[in-house]
């Protein structure tokens, strides 16, 4: 069984039917109250290296989130066991951070860990329409797939309950290369220090299934992009939207190791997870249709 690692909690007990916190609690987090997220980076299909874990060592995606956690007051708990989402152990956190692949709710060939039921995905899916924040990296966007033809939209009532929360769904990647992101929300926190039309070379993932409410932060352009699959209109690569009373947070960025450490990742995750937590504010109002007019245009078979 995968273990939880626990990072700043005192537990009283550790186990995945329950999660039971003993806080101590400084005069400064008794200002700003302690976040409580969860990691999660279970791969039902392709597992990413960045989530790769080695001889019990955290992996690199979380050796990157502790110390962002430590500064901003977060405690984070870090697994690929899906047995964790239970109705009780979904209530102690505040914010899920998915770095996922494939259906979660089967088998993985790919890190042998524990799937999440049935029941624990509706659970989870309820939550952040009650309320929870949820912050997803790179291939959030290639989990739970809707039925059908992979490189074809699908009407918003036949997706997975999955992707209406997220509020797009991955297709395909083509080679890792260099593209342009411009930044369309210069307020949304974190975001104020980027450069409008900054470049990252990244593996880059051609989208669709766009929520129409989306707010985009960055948008993909794909003019001069090599490969088939970004012959195609510019589209949102990270965005916020809201899902019931829930906040969602979703970035394409996150494959490669030299990414998750670049000031332009960080610092748009840190102003993501503060805003699903409720610590920070921004505009949601829905510009994916000005922004982005033919997002939803497929590129060719």
């Amino acid at each position: 069984m995968h273990q939880l690692r626990i990072r700043f909690w005192k537990l009283s007990a550790v186990g995945l039917g329950w999660l039971a916190l003993s806080l101590s609690t400084s005069h400064a987090e008794e200002a700003h109250p302690l976040r409580r997220l969860l990691f999660f980076h279970r791969s039902a299909g392709f597992q990413h290296s960045v989530i790769e874990e080695k001889e019990g060592r955290p992996c690199y995606a979380e050796t990157i989130l502790l110390p962002i956690c430590k500064k901003h007051h977060w405690d984070l708990v870090s697994t690929k066991n899906g047995e964790i989402f239970t109705p009780e152990n979904i209530a102690a956190f505040d914010a899920f951070l998915f770095y996922t692949t494939a259906d979660l709710t089967a088998p993985s060939a790919a890190d042998g860990s524990k799937p999440i039921s049935k029941e624990g995905k509706e659970a989870f899916l309820e939550a952040i329409r009650n309320g929870k924040g949820f912050v997803g990296f790179h291939c959030a966007a290639d989990t739970f797939h809707s039925p059908g033809d992979q490189a074809a939209s699908q009407p918003v009532g036949e997706r997975d309950p999955y992707i209406n929360m997220l509020g797009g769904e991955f297709i395909v990647h083509g080679s890792q290369q260099k593209a342009t992101m411009t930044v369309v929300d210069s307020k949304f926190p974190g975001a104020s220090s980027l450069i409008p039309n900054f470049m990252k070379h990244e593996e880059w993932y051609s989208l669709k299934n766009f929520a129409d409410d989306l707010h985009v932060l960055l948008v993909n352009e794909t003019k001069g992009m090599q490969n088939k699959c970004y012959e195609r209109p510019p589209y949102p690569a990270s965005w916020i939207r809201n899902h019931g009373k829930g906040r969602v947070f979703y970035t394409s960025m996150g494959h490669r190791e030299d990414v998750w450490t670049s000031p332009q990742f960080q610092s748009l995750v840190i102003g993501g997870i503060s805003w699903a937590v409720g610590d920070a504010k921004a505009d949601t109002a829905p510009n994916i249709q000005k922004v982005t007019p033919e997002a939803n245009v497929m590129p060719p078979k």
